[in-house]
């Protein structure tokens, strides 16, 4: 018996050798088509292709590709389990050509897959096709040999495919197996349809029209084909099974689960088992394609697939959390042909762990108040909304949980109520935030999130996607188009353009729509929209349009790089200096790093040159950047930094990175840094290029600054610093490394003559009329001089003081600015003079004020040398008083 992954290999296979390129499947969240919330079929990914906004360097392809149909208008959760064929996670097998091949190709191909690859047996297959396509019923008649009853023109839309109301268009051709008159249903058209007997296993889109919105249509340029057929779909077919979850894959995961929860995997719990494999896949594969859990968006769609996982498991008597012990059966089965599974297999494992102990702690209550409430709903009755929404709001019960819940039991919920006691929390959340002090012209964010939703990041993993427009403000007030010149804030309803938070400065790039181009100069947040200023620089940009959003890649990327580095640091400045250590703001930009740090003194050179070796050291081992979703309580419990000016909710994101060798102070004993961080990083250390340190100088009471550079901006910095050395080794006529004893020998030098110098202006100053007068008895040398500073008036007065041996000194410098003044008084004198009270007679005299010291020695300055003569005369007065 062929394996799903045998089956899947003789598709891919078949195709690769008519001509067709393996093509990788594109990632769970779309890029390239804002409409969906996740990849629902194999052509999502060439959408471009097929519109001709992008070419290839292939004509034709062939994929197996991930999809998931949980949220929006594809949504089968709620059937899960409970039916042969729905999943949340399935495999879609395509082919595709691209302007290459169409009708007269595409049948001969699927009829030779099927029937000589597969080996299905040719009288059991019969196929739909649209109502008009002849040149379809006449191929398949060449090709196939079938009858006009076994080709059935189906005049609906179920033949006829659509990329949307305009565009690309065509009619389809179906390919179903007829599982035989044992089992109940009739064939495509008529009244027993929706039976089992006639499965649908293979879908053939030929897109050749291109509709307009007036309803008329032309042949296309370029006409492709587009064709999905479902892996496990066909492989219960070929396995000889009438239900999917009895493959080999499925049965794998449903053993598996048995076997953790202790029970049958045919028994009682055959559902509960169903919908853990089915689910098991969905949430792995969503995790690896960098989906978290949230209160949001993709991330609560998710979260509504786990938990109901997890519900299902404590329904067949798990105790403990069970659903990341069964990630290694879905790596072996799966990981081969996916490598981004086993690639992240550690976070998968690690998110359903959190997960589900999160939610059993409350399930259990949840459970219990369902019990309550249910026991007084009659037999067919309804639960009340205002229950089902306490349910939600208190204990994390999603509406379709609680409805699967009572599904069982034949009960329904009053989502009418539900939705009004949302409604009424809404308005409660609202009035709260119109007073929280928010600018009046911001009303209109919070308008936009409560009709849209929060703007979803797509930028942690992905530089550009395509996002709808969902409105254009200006001046506080939606419009409706913005033209060239204009300046206009842009919401989308996805982006990969991170908004400004936690001192990392927001995304700037470039928008473009059909008609027109905006660059984006900066992005902001507010009531969990993303902001995007504007400006049109060609064209126009409407509300409504899809939009394709581009980030500056090397601004992201030193900004990064920045923000990394920020972490780095961090941790050593607290390995360095104390734990004492915690961070009190930061700046993240393209340019420059800046942190801010709590710590009372300077940083020595010496800790400052250890610190950056050790970042450096750690950015050398170029080792992965690790992210994780887990409550505030348990990452703190990793030891993990919270970053100074987040806010954190019920879910943080951790970052780790550095693997510690000893000298580092890592919080878990592994990792040497963990942080509580919302911001984006670098795949590996190694991205971050080098880190410089610049400095380190005060902030503020208590706290330090650190600014520094990394990457391009460090390595320019540190080439012209090593020009800087050898212009200067060039003058000096030395070796670089003999550069600094030439500096330091040259400076010695200079302050010796300095001092000669200084001491050669005192004496001339003072041999210039330095003559003693008698006043009151008392030696007085009372002088004007210049050329020196006032710092050179004090050893003058003290070489006069001796010279005098008895005497009094006043010299006043004429500095060029305001003039300096000093008085001496030799000891003898001090009881009858004061050398205080002669400087502040002179200080007055200058137009000053002032001025002080002791009795045998003042100093003081003035603002005029104009009144120097004023000054000396009323010195004069004050030792004639003496």
């Amino acid at each position: 018996m062929a394996s799903l992954n045998d089956i899947r290999s003789t598709f891919l296979d078949y195709f690769a050798r008519n001509g067709h390129a393996k093509v990788d499947s594109s990632p769970l969240v779309p890029r390239n088509d804002p409409t969906l919330m996740f990849t629902n079929s194999g052509m999502v990914q060439f959408k471009n292709v097929f519109t001709g906004v992008e070419t290839r360097d292939y004509d034709r392809a062939t994929t197996s590709q991930k999809c998931v149909r949980a949220g929006g208008k594809h949504n089968d959760l709620d059937n899960v389990g409970y039916t042969a064929r729905h999943h949340t996670f399935f495999e879609m097998l395509g082919n595709f050509s691209f302007g290459d091949y169409f009708k007269a190709d595409a049948i001969p191909f699927a009829w030779e897959l099927l029937t000589k690859e597969f080996g299905i047996d040719a009288k059991r297959l019969l196929v739909t096709i649209y109502h008009t396509d002849d040149e379809a019923a006449q191929i398949w008649k060449k090709v196939a040999g079938l009858s006009d009853e076994r080709i059935i023109r189906i005049a609906s839309d179920d033949n006829f495919w659509r990329m949307g109301p305009t565009g690309p268009c065509g009619p389809c051709t179906e390919i179903f197996f007829d599982h035989g008159e044992g089992i109940p249903g009739g064939p495509p058209g008529s009244p027993d349809e929706d039976g089992d007997r006639f499965i649908e296993i293979w879908n053939l889109v030929f897109m050749q029209n291109e509709q307009f919105e007036d309803g008329t249509m032309r042949p296309l340029d370029m006409q492709s084909i587009d064709t999905g057929m479902g892996l496990e779909r066909i492989g219960a077919l070929l396995q000889g099974k009438h239900d999917n979850y009895d493959t080999d894959l499925m049965r794998a995961l449903i053993e598996a689960s048995a076997q953790v929860t202790s029970t049958e995997p045919n028994g009682p719990q055959n559902v509960h088992h169903r919908v853990i494999a089915d689910h098991l896949r969905s949430t792995s594969f969503l995790i690896a394609d960098g989906v978290m859990p949230s209160n949001e968006g993709r991330g609560y769609v998710l979260r509504r697939i786990m938990r109901r996982a997890m519900r299902h498991a404590h329904q067949a008597g798990a105790t403990d959390p069970v659903m990341h012990r069964l990630v290694p059966a879905l790596v072996r089965q799966m990981g081969g042909h996916y490598p981004e599974l086993v690639r992240a297999e550690a976070l998968v494992t690690e998110t359903l762990r959190g997960e589900e102990e999160r939610f059993r702690t409350t399930l259990d209550r949840g459970l219990k108040l369902l019990e309550d409430e249910v026991s007084r709903v009659p037999d067919g009755g309804t639960l009340g909304g205002e229950a089902a929404f306490k349910l939600y709001d208190t204990y994390g019960f999603p509406l379709d949980l609680t409805q699967d819940a009572l599904r069982e039991r034949g009960l329904g919920v009053d989502v009418t109520g539900f939705d009004a006691a949302m409604a009424e929390q809404k308005a409660r959340a609202r009035a709260a935030w119109a007073g929280s002090g928010e600018q009046a012209d911001t009303a209109i964010w919070f308008d936009l999130a409560e009709d849209y939703g929060p703007t979803e990041f797509l930028g942690y993993d992905t530089e550009q996607a395509e996002g709808q427009i969902r409105a254009l403000v200006r001046d506080g007030a939606a419009i409706e188009r913005a033209e060239a010149g204009e300046e206009v804030s842009v919401v989308v309803n996805q982006t990969p353009f991170y908004a400004e938070a936690g001192g990392q400065v927001g995304d700037t790039g470039m928008l473009r729509t059909e008609n027109g181009r905006a660059r984006i100069t900066d992005t902001r947040k507010s009531a969990g929209v993303f902001i995007h200023s504007a400006k049109v620089e060609e064209g126009s940009i409407v509300a409504g349009e899809a939009a394709e959003l581009v980030v500056d890649h090397d601004r992201r990327m030193a900004i990064r790089a920045n923000h990394s580095a920020t972490h780095l640091l961090h941790e050593a400045l607290r390995a360095a200096l104390g734990d004492h250590v915690s961070q009190r703001g930061s700046l993240n930009a393209p340019g420059r790093l800046r942190f801010d740090f709590s710590h009372g003194t300077a940083v020595s050179a010496e800790d400052l040159a250890r610190i950056e070796a050790e970042v450096n050291g750690y950015i050398r081992q170029n080792q992965p950047v690790a992210t994780r979703i887990m409550s505030p309580d348990d990452a703190r419990s990793l030891g993990a930094q919270a970053l100074f000016g987040e806010k954190y909710g019920d879910e943080v994101r951790v970052v780790s990175m550095g693997a510690k060798d000893g000298s580092g102070k890592g919080a878990d004993g592994q990792t040497y840094s963990i942080e509580l961080c919302g911001g984006t990083h670098v795949g590996r250390t190694g991205e971050i290029g080098a880190f410089v340190a610049l400095g380190d100088q005060a902030s503020s009471a208590g706290v330090r600054r650190i600014e520094a550079l990394t990457g391009q901006a460090a390595l320019d910095h540190l080439l012209a610093q090593d020009r800087r050395v050898s212009d200067l080794a060039n003058l000096f006529k030395a070796q670089p490394e003999e550069v600094p004893a030439r500096v330091k020998s040259l400076m010695d030098e200079r302050r010796s003559l300095q001092n000669e110098i200084a001491q050669l202006r005192r004496e001339m100053a003072m041999g210039a009329g330095a003559e003693a007068a008698e006043i009151n008895g008392i030696q007085a040398v009372l002088q004007v001089i210049s050329g020196v500073s006032g710092k050179d008036l004090g050893p003058m007065i003290d070489a006069q003081k001796q010279a005098l041996g008895s005497g009094v000194i006043v010299l006043i410098a004429d500095t060029g600015a305001k003039p300096a003044v000093a008085a001496g008084v030799t000891k003898d004198l001090a009881d009858r003079v004061s050398a205080v009270d002669l400087v502040k007679a002179a200080v007055e005299a200058l137009g000053g004020r002032g001025g002080g010291g002791r009795p045998e020695m003042a100093q003081g300055g003035g603002a005029d040398i104009a009144q120097a003569d004023a000054a000396l005369a009323a010195v004069r007065e004050v030792i004639a008083r003496a």
